[in-house]
Order: structure tokens, then C-alpha cells, then sequence
């Protein structure tokens, strides 16, 4: 079965550099056995990276024993949609590519709620 976004359309990549997902696969794609639910593409700031590190969840320290470079402000990245809601409830969460989120984040977190911290590319 195909994931979908937010939108109901086809899931577009998030991001092949740093390459994310549960999958690794470059987007927010799960199933069943994805427990942190690894669905919303987010643009990482560093307010966001210190608030996940103090809740316990280092994203910027790079782990090469696990193939991770670590995540630098700026990049993209597939977030635990749980995160991503306790960043919301604390005014520091990131920007959201609406287009690459998974539709599955809609059982934790509201279409409106994303949509404020939506990013919109310009396409010239």
C-alpha cells in the first residue's frame, strides 16, 4: 500500500541528504512496526534540536555506529509525530513540508496545527 500525505496524494521525499525515514528511504513512509511513527517531515532549527535533546532525543550528535550524521539546522528530517506535538505544546516546533508528512501524523496532530508551521517552497 502506498503512503500518502497529508493531502491524500502521493508522499514526496523529505530528504536524501541527510538520508531519513523509518525506512531510510528518503521519506516519511511506516507501517505497523514503525512505533515512534517517523511521519512528518520537518526543517530542523536549532531551537527545535535543543528542545528534543533536553527531552532526551539528541537528533544533532552524530551517531556513526547507526549511520547517522546527526541533524544540523536547516535539513530535513522525519520526525516522531509525538515530538513534533510537544514541540507544538511548546511553542519551538519546526516547519513542516506538508507535501512529504504522512498522513498517518493526522492521528496525533491536526491538519490546522500543521499547517501554521507549514514551509512553502517558491517554484519559479
Amino acid at each position: 500500500m502506498e503512503n500518502k500525505n497529508v493531502f491524500g496524494e502521493s508522499l514526496m521525499i523529505c530528504s536524501e541528504n541527510p538520508i531519513t525515514g523509518y525506512f531510510r528511504d528518503g521519506c516519511c513512509n511506516t507501517d505497523d512496526t514503525d512505533i515512534g511513527l517517523h511521519t512528518v517531515c520537518i526543517i530542523a532549527t536549532t531551537d527545535f534540536l535543543i528542545f528534543s535533546a533536553e527531552r532526551g532525543n539528541d537528533l544533532s550528535t552524530p551517531r556513526p555506529e547507526f549511520n547517522f550524521p546527526g541533524v544540523k539546522s536547516g535539513e530535513k528530517w522525519c520526525l516522531c509525530a509525538l515530538r513534533w506535538k510537544e514541540a507544538y505544546q511548546n511553542n519551538c516546533a519546526p516547519l513542516v513540508v506538508l507535501e512529504a508528512t504522512n498522513e498517518k501524523t493526522l492521528e496525533v496532530v491536526t491538519l490546522d496545527e500543521l499547517i501554521e508551521h507549514a514551509h512553502y517552497e517558491t517554484k519559479i
